[in-house]
């Protein structure tokens, strides 16, 4: 099952395999409920004509984008280049609680066509693709989709209390184009590929498996659920293992494409 948010003259509007679903349908609603009663409840529900409307972030106005940070090798190798603080990425990657972070509220997020930003006041900003999990009130997972965490490698680098400006600023995270629903076993090898244009010209392509990650995505999920609740469930990226060469940084014109299993969402990058 697949889950499409649309722009339409009535405003927002979920589609379900490319068919509008009634109008009253929010995915609020969906998210509270638990993950053995989901699919009956959408194949229950009346299906309307072909969706046309222009794509919207798959996310509602109040959901929340978390994070997860140093979930791959490679993200660790990274962040220790770029921070005047390496061990503290080197003990995190190892230890038995997860780094979590919170990167957007729903109403802020960008999607697929729409456009990323870099920070003004950073030279070094990167694109990180990553596979976002969708989860309910209770933390149980339901699906996934793409997500972008822009970031400003520069900054964090410069003092780890940073993280939050390097993370949460208008146009740093993407998610789209919709919703693969499904459990975590779906999840656990999917390839994620990164392809940044210049000119014409792409100059970063790259890709690894989702079972490079070092921890389970239920751990990232119930970690997040840990004293703080989500009673219309939650968005998790879950880290990333693509990171550009260290001279490498995001410009205006580039756009990135971001593919999660065969979801693919594109951003065009602005300053």
């Amino acid at each position: 099952m697949y889950l499409t948010r649309h722009l339409t003259a009535g405003g927002a509007r979920w589609a379900l395999d490319g068919r509008y679903l009634p109008a009253a349908f929010t995915l609020d609603l969906l998210l509270q409920l638990p993950a053995e009663e989901v699919s009956r409840f959408l194949e229950g529900l009346p299906r309307g004509e072909e969706a046309e409307g222009s794509l919207l972030p798959p996310v509602e106005a109040a959901q929340e984008v978390w994070a997860s940070g140093v979930t791959y090798e490679r993200s660790r190798e990274a962040r220790m280049f770029e921070s005047k603080e390496a061990d503290i990425y080197d003990k995190v990657y190892d230890a038995v609680r997860p780094e979590l972070f919170f990167k957007a509220i729903g109403w802020r997020v960008v999607g697929h066509g729409g456009e990323v930003r870099v920070r003004e006041d950073s030279h070094w900003n990167v694109p990180e693709p990553e596979l976002v999990l969708v989860v309910n009130g209770r933390m149980e997972i339901l699906g996934y989709t793409a997500g972008n965490d822009v970031s400003s490698r520069d900054i964090e680098g410069e003092n780890s209390l940073y993280l939050p400006q390097a993370k949460i600023y208008d146009g740093s995270c993407s998610l789209g184009p919709g919703i693969v629903l499904g459990g975590p076993d779906s999840m656990r090898d999917l390839l994620i590929r990164m392809r940044i244009v210049r000119d014409g010209e792409a100059v970063y392509e790259d890709e690894v498996s989702t079972s490079r990650m070092k921890r389970p995505f239920e751990e990232l999920a119930e970690y997040l659920g840990r004293e703080l609740s989500f009673p219309t469930g939650a968005f998790l990226m879950t880290g990333t293992s693509l990171v550009p060469d260290e001279e490498f940084t995001l410009t205006s014109g580039d756009r990135v494409e971001v593919s999660v299993g065969e979801l693919v969402l594109e951003n065009a990058v602005v300053g």
